[in-house]
C-alpha cells in the first residue's frame, strides 16, 4: 500500500529528479506541500519564535528558511527535510522549555542583558564590549523610550534580542 503511494507520488513530486529536471506543475505542488507543511511547523513552534527575538530564534528561522527553500527546488530529499523540520521545531520547543525552567542553561543559549546606563552614567566598559557608541545609545533611547538626555535615565540595557530599552527616572 504505501509503496504504491510512494511509486505514484514519484512522479507527480519529481522525487529523485534532478533539480533542473522539475516541471513547473512539480515545483508548484512541492511548493505548495511545502507552504501549508511550513504552516504547521510554524504553529508547532509557537508565536515566539516568529518575533524573533534573540540569536536562538533567529536561528531556527534561517534554518527553517534554508532548509525550505532547498525542499522546493528539489536540491534537498522532499519529506525527509520537511520532516526534518519539523524536529528542529520541536528541538528549540525542548530547549526554550529547558531555559524556561534554568535561568543559567536561558543565559547560556540566549545570551543575557548588560546594563548600559545606570542612573544618567554610562557604563563606558559595557558600551565598548558591545561596540556601542554614546551615538548609537542616544538614537536607541530617543527610538525606543523617547528618552533624549542621558540625565533622566534610571536605567538603560542591551537587551538579549539586541534592542536598548531604558527606563526614565520618575
Amino acid at each position: 500500500m504505501l509503496e504504491e503511494i510512494w511509486n505514484k507520488l514519484q512522479p507527480i513530486l519529481g522525487l529523485g529528479e534532478e533539480p533542473k529536471n522539475l516541471g513547473v506543475s512539480q515545483l508548484l505542488l512541492r511548493g505548495t506541500i511545502v507552504f501549508v507543511a511550513t504552516l504547521i511547523i510554524v504553529r508547532v513552534a509557537k508565536k515566539r519564535f516568529m518575533a524573533n527575538r534573540t540569536a536562538f530564534d533567529y536561528v531556527l528561522g534561517i534554518i527553517l528558511a534554508s532548509m525550505l527553500a532547498r525542499t522546493i527546488n528539489g536540491s534537498a530529499p522532499f519529506f525527509g527535510t520537511i520532516f526534518l523540520a519539523f524536529y528542529i521545531v520541536l528541538l528549540h520547543r525542548l530547549l526554550a522549555t529547558l531555559a524556561y525552567h534554568s535561568d543559567k542553561f536561558g543565559c547560556l543559549i540566549k545570551g543575557h542583558d548588560t546594563v548600559l546606563v545606570t542612573n544618567g552614567r554610562q557604563d563606558r566598559e559595557a558600551m565598548k564590549a558591545h561596540r556601542i557608541s554614546e551615538k548609537d545609545l542616544l538614537e536607541d533611547l530617543r527610538l525606543q523610550a523617547k528618552i533624549d538626555d542621558l540625565s533622566k535615565i534610571k536605567h538603560a540595557r542591551l537587551e538579549r534580542n539586541g534592542q536598548i530599552s531604558g527606563i526614565e527616572k520618575e
